[in-house]
């Protein structure tokens, strides 16, 4: 019995934004420890500076920018092509958001979240299709959302829960559109995972998610890799992940 068929990522080029946190680091190092080369977007440089530094400009370059810029997602799919000659697939990690009922926080707060989950998942989306349909040969685009989008979270999540849903429905009819061009789109939807993002957002109230059996940025990071190592054919275009720790 021969193995499975999957795809080999060496030499590939996977631009992730949001590469500085806990799921956007995850998937930068699985990338790269499966031969991949990475562009890493990020706000700042500290935060993806130590993933140049470990394996180097031939394997590593940066880009800074905001996902709420056009002209940023623009500039980070250009540094891959600058870099690497191409880009094969990017990676919509970098989000925004907090726990909290509708009237919690400040509508400067509500607008950030709704422009960089919604707003910038477009733009990077856009900026990759640009580029797979000049290069030729297709391309991936994984969309990092959560299992909120799909009305299931739990509460005094709504607007967070909005972003969410319009990201699982960007990459479901994305994934429509651009199938016949050979450009793949999947939706990966975790709920709560060990990040600095989730335990300070408030959804764990006085809890730490590490105390439990929560998912870990890796888990999340081997299944983007492994979506992208599927044979072309195949398509996950939703693949939600829940932990031990969580009832739905």
């Amino acid at each position: 019995m021969t193995g499975a068929e999957v795809r080999s990522l060496a030499d590939t080029v996977v631009v992730v934004t949001g590469a500085g946190g806990g799921i956007g680091g995850a998937v930068a190092r699985l990338v790269l420890e499966d031969g991949g080369r990475v562009v890493a977007g990020d706000l700042r440089e500290d935060a993806v500076r130590p993933l140049l530094e470990e394996w180097g400009p031939d394997r590593v370059a940066l880009s800074f920018g905001d996902v709420r810029s056009v002209a940023s997602c623009d500039a980070l799919v250009a540094a891959g092509v600058a870099a690497f000659g191409r880009v094969d697939s990017v990676i919509a990690n970098a989000a925004v958001g907090f726990y909290g009922g509708l009237l919690d926080v400040p509508t400067e707060q509500v607008e950030l979240m709704v422009d960089v989950n919604v707003k910038g998942t477009v733009w990077v989306a856009r900026a990759a299709v640009r580029q797979f349909r000049a290069q030729g040969g297709g391309g991936d685009i994984v969309i990092i959302g959560s299992v909120a989008g799909l009305m299931i979270g739990g509460g005094k999540e709504a607007v967070y829960a909005a972003t969410k849903g319009a990201q699982i429905n960007l990459g479901t009819a994305l994934d429509r559109e651009l199938r016949s061009e050979g450009i793949r789109t999947t939706v990966i939807a975790p709920a709560g995972v060990n990040t600095a993002f989730a335990a300070a957002d408030g959804r764990f109230g006085g809890d730490d998610p590490a105390d439990g059996p929560f998912m870990q940025p890796s888990d999340i990071g081997a299944a983007v890799v492994h979506a992208l190592r599927q044979p072309r054919r195949m398509r996950t275009e939703l693949w939600t992940m829940w932990s031990l720790a969580e009832v739905h």
